[in-house]
């Protein structure tokens, strides 16, 4: 009987002593899951980061280097020919709107991706075909980036009604005034680029310039939308002094 109870005291001794270690090495398995998951987070966290970095600071830096040299090309191009049509080859002209306080902005045909990512402006070919600044009736829309590649319209929602929008072509200052802003629309509602943008509380045809662009930012779910009228046109003199609304 005594022995019995000896062998049952180790075979109890034993299984305790067990218990133990094999506990210890499910706990340690769990640790190195819950180390190699952290690793995980922290690596993923790092990408995502630099993905921000890259979208929001480095696209602005490219797009803003290649925008600066194709308005070096545009305003060289312009000293070497007189007066005549807009060249739609390389850049039409230059936008300028104070309230966004970007300085001018390199407006060329189109609003491809490929277009917008090269830090400039375009107006629109499609779906709606936009008129020039030169025509006698319609509306010059314009689209830009709101984040990232350039932001040309990122600051679109300091305009006021009131502000001065100033168009420059090599021979031609346009000066327009802002009558109308839409903060938000659905991003297929192409009325607002019509000649007549009724959204905007014009009824008949005019001289118009619209600006368009993401909304909100860092999204591209809605269409901010700007529209102003054309209220005199300057000839560009020799120092190509700009009008008082630039100064």
């Amino acid at each position: 009987m005594a022995a019995s109870t000896d062998h049952d005291e180790r075979a109890g001794a034993d299984a305790a002593a067990d218990e133990p270690a094999s506990r210890r090495r499910g706990t340690g398995r769990i640790a190195l899951a819950v180390s190699v998951f952290g690793e995980l987070l922290i690596t993923a966290g790092l990408v995502l980061g630099l993905f921000v970095v890259y979208s929001l600071w480095w696209t602005n830096v490219v797009a803003d280097r290649a925008a600066d040299k194709q308005s070096d090309k545009v305003r060289d191009h312009w000293l070497d020919r007189g007066p005549g049509s807009l060249d739609t080859k390389n850049g039409i002209g230059f936008l300028h709107v104070p309230a966004m306080k970007n300085g001018e902005v390199l407006v060329k045909k189109g609003t491809s991706t490929k277009v917008l990512n090269g830090g400039v402006a375009g107006y629109y070919t499609d779906p709606v075909k936009s008129a020039l600044p030169q025509d006698e009736k319609g509306n010059f829309a314009l689209a830009a980036h709101r984040d990232g590649h350039g932001a040309k319209f990122h600051n679109i929602d300091k305009i006021k009604k009131g502000d001065p929008v100033v168009f420059e072509t090599k021979d031609d200052w346009y000066v327009y005034k802002v009558f109308s802003v839409l903060p938000e629309t659905s991003k297929y509602n192409v009325k607002v680029l019509g000649a007549v943008p009724k959204q905007s509380g014009v009824k008949k045809a005019g001289r118009y310039i619209t600006l368009t662009t993401c909304t909100p930012v860092y999204t591209s779910r809605y269409r901010y939308v700007v529209w102003g009228e054309l209220e005199r046109v300057e000839k560009v003199d020799n120092a190509r002094t700009p009008p008082a609304e630039l100064r």
